[in-house]
């Protein structure tokens, strides 16, 4: 069953890693100007789980650094304090953890596993957006379903 899947992912070097288990709360590409301006991107591929979900499987002290976000200090953001490398953010007005799509593990072929329970259903905050995306995703002014439907 979907509900019991398990995804891992982690930073380039391998120093921090978690596993995600079940399915998403959310799964979109993310236009606002904070993911652009962490993650150097025009969008990013955020996926949110539950904060029971989320689990580190390799968390070495001194290997991580954290930084919330001044006008959101309830948002924490991890990288890794070797390859420099975005690994996750915990939200602790929501208790959710949200990864990241680039940093989750591939099979073989370089497809990323649990794909089709993990794919982007939307593009969010699509007014900040610093290119035009040419799909059939519906696009938001904010999050999915929680803001305005821009047209396509």
């Amino acid at each position: 069953m979907s509900e019991d899947i398990e995804t891992n992912g982690g930073c380039y070097c391998g120093k921090l890693r978690y596993a995600v288990k079940g399915l998403p709360l959310l799964s979109a590409y993310c236009h606002c100007t904070l993911c652009q301006r962490f993650d150097a991107a025009a969008f990013i591929h955020t996926i949110h789980f539950s904060s029971a979900a989320f689990s580190w499987t390799r968390y070495e002290e001194g290997k991580v650094n954290t930084f919330e976000v001044t006008d959101k200090p309830w948002k924490r953001r991890y990288r890794c304090a070797d390859c420099g490398g975005s690994v996750a953010s915990y939200n602790t007005k929501k208790d959710k953890w949200s990864v990241w799509g680039a940093q989750l593990d591939r099979d073989d072929a370089g497809k990323r596993k649990n794909w089709e329970q993990l794919k982007p259903t939307a593009h969010n905050f699509y007014e900040t957006r610093m290119v035009d995306i040419a799909d059939d995703l519906g696009k938001w002014s904010g999050y999915e379903g929680l803001s305005t439907r821009l047209p396509m």
